[in-house]
């Protein structure tokens, strides 16, 4: 059997309808977990995207429709996973926002969605998740942080204090949650070809891409490919850890 086979497990991604997160539930799927897709905004799409995971890849996947805003719907998201499942493996922390401004522009609304969507959701379902997981003495949660949380950048205070929060709740969780079985390692993505990276004026987006040592923009499958390294048993003796998938990006 392969070490990257994730038969038999459940894993659940965080913002997961698109992008980043989106090609990781399709690469757990490939490799045969039972994936967990999450999203905020239409269960019509959310709906879709489960029925195409089952049509491509067989098994048995689930959508869980939840503002990462309101505890109480990552709980009820959480309970509907186990009544499902009745197990959680791989929980994938992948949802955020940006909110780019200088110091002097820094609106209170934008620090309290960044820091709620950022790091408070992320604490709230790793709290339920290693509830799950400490029923089978085993788990891989996987928080997606950025180059911009452990490097900083003009402009980003905000988003990359948010984070690097993430950073902190990787390095604390690891230690608390190793004598469960449980491991906890970060990812800190570069300049990734998203709909948020397109969004950016050319002139912006040339000069970061010029930025990277390798030459291209990062893809969603470089960064989910690292996460299905994390969530493998190829990485069972690695926990707090920080990955970068940034291809040498200067910042």
């Amino acid at each position: 059997m392969s070490l990257l086979d994730l038969s038999g497990r459940v894993a659940l991604i965080t913002g997961s309808t698109r992008g980043i997160g989106w090609r990781t539930a399709e690469l757990f799927a490939e490799h045969g977990a039972s994936v967990v897709v999450h999203g905020r905004g239409s269960q019509v799409n959310l709906d879709a995207r489960v029925a195409e995971l089952g049509a491509r890849f067989g098994g048995a996947h689930l959508g869980i429709l939840a503002d990462i805003r309101d505890a109480d719907a990552i709980r009820t998201g959480l309970r509907q996973v186990f009544s499902k499942f009745k197990r959680l493996d791989v929980l994938v922390n992948n949802a955020g926002i940006l909110d780019d401004a200088l110091i002097g522009m820094i609106s209170d609304e934008s620090i309290a969605a960044s820091f709620e969507t950022n790091i408070v959701s992320a604490i709230h379902f790793l709290q339920g998740s290693a509830r799950l997981m400490k029923r089978t003495g085993t788990g891989s949660i996987i928080n997606v942080s950025s180059i911009i949380g452990v490097e900083g950048n003009v402009g980003q205070i905000v988003y990359s204090s948010s984070k690097a929060a993430l950073l902190g709740l990787t390095k604390s969780a690891a230690k608390e949650l190793a004598g469960s079985g449980i491991r906890v390692n970060a990812i800190a993505p570069g300049f990734i070809d998203t709909e948020m990276a397109r969004s950016i004026p050319a002139h912006v987006f040339e000069e970061r891409v010029s930025s990277i040592a390798m030459a291209r923009i990062g893809t969603a499958t470089d960064v989910a490919n690292a996460i299905l390294f994390l969530a493998s048993d190829l990485s069972n003796y690695v926990t707090g850890q920080v990955v970068g998938v940034d291809g040498g990006m200067v910042i």
